[in-house]
């Protein structure tokens, strides 16, 4: 099958530390190539792949400056991809919406993967006036616009070999994200503190930002030596931070569409504790794989019975649920459909 996979340009596929989008158009692209398709890849030019590469901006789009206009790059994509779209038998885009028009005028088969939270009032009327096949990354993400032309959930995966499975853990708990309000660190620091563990956070810190200053310093400032700030990470270093931690501490406080880190950290063998937001319920098996809690005082008490968790169950529900020849394999599932229905 010849397929063509449409990345974002904001970072590199796949990103050197943060990014998720992209780091799931590499998984699945590189899987798609192993799988024996022929696949095309429009990303930026410092992209990584096996398949065919075409470099629509030299750098991700990130390394530039806040202020500057990154619509022409998006606009340079998408004359690249419609100067001949048969060349490929479907289109996979990872772009919210600048394909639509695009698509009304020069229709083919395709598909487009929604990363985002669904809750802007302009998405449903969009989606309902050009009616583009949809796949969504949770059930829980087409809550906002459900009767939209959704043709299948898809979650995401990861190579069964990306993250080396740890029976015996260190004595820390894990938070591994943006340091933001949505993601609720201040929730995490006071779990590890009342639970007595040490928590390690890999972030990126920014101590001049509010948030920071006015929710997370003061408790700082409390817990002491508690909370252990590692920075950004990614490959081995990422591996070991979450194959060594007793728990990851997942305490969202937003309906996260899927939320990547749950799933490497169960590849680890790590279970995790999680609020019941977004996608949270549907990739957590609550009592095998984490458990689900809805308080700083029942993720205290979770943390003391975490040892009660079977560490081979989590790695076997990825491996099971969540890896990256297992989402290839869906996504071709609908290309095929797709493409017998000429869509």
């Amino acid at each position: 099958m010849r397929i063509a996979q449409v990345a974002t340009l904001n970072f590199s596929v796949p990103p050197k530390l943060y990014g998720g989008i992209e780091r799931v158009v590499s998984y699945l692209t590189e899987e798609l190539v192993s799988q024996g398709h022929e696949v095309t890849l429009f990303a930026s030019g410092d992209s990584q792949t096996t398949a065919h590469l075409i470099p629509v901006c030299r750098h991700e789009l990130h390394r530039l400056e806040n202020d500057e206009d990154r619509m022409p790059y998006y606009l340079r994509m998408m004359q690249l991809i419609f100067a001949d779209v048969s060349r490929f038998d479907i289109i996979h885009f990872h772009t919210e919406s600048i394909q639509l028009a695009w698509l009304q005028r020069q229709p083919c088969p395709n598909v487009s993967t929604l990363h985002y939270q669904l809750g802007s009032p302009h998405l449903k009327p969009l989606y309902n006036e050009y009616k583009p096949p949809l796949v969504s990354i949770s059930n829980n993400q087409r809550l906002p616009i459900p009767d939209v032309n959704w043709r299948a959930t898809v979650y995401h995966g990861l190579p069964r070999d990306l993250f080396t499975f740890r029976k015996d853990p260190g004595d820390y708990l894990a938070f591994l994200g943006r340091v933001s309000f949505v993601k609720r660190l201040d929730r995490a620091i006071r779990i590890a503190w009342q639970a007595g563990m040490k928590l390690k956070v890999a972030a990126k810190i920014n101590r001049e930002d509010e948030h920071f200053r006015q929710y997370i310093a003061p408790l700082l400032h409390d817990a002491g030596d508690w909370v252990e700030f590692v920075g950004e990470i990614g490959g081995r270093e990422k591996d070991e931070f979450l194959g060594n931690a007793r728990a990851l501490l997942f305490p969202i406080d937003w309906p996260e569409p899927f939320g990547l880190v749950m799933i490497e950290s169960l590849a680890c063998g790590t279970p995790v504790i999680a609020w019941p937001n977004g996608s949270v319920p549907e990739v957590i098996d609550d009592g095998r794989t984490g458990f689900i809690v809805e308080s700083v005082a029942e993720a205290v008490e979770a943390v003391g019975r975490i040892a009660d968790l079977d560490r081979h169950a989590c790695r076997q529900a990825f491996e099971d649920r969540f890896d990256a020849a297992g989402m290839a394999r869906k996504y071709v599932d609908v290309y095929r459909r797709l493409i017998e229905a000429g869509h």
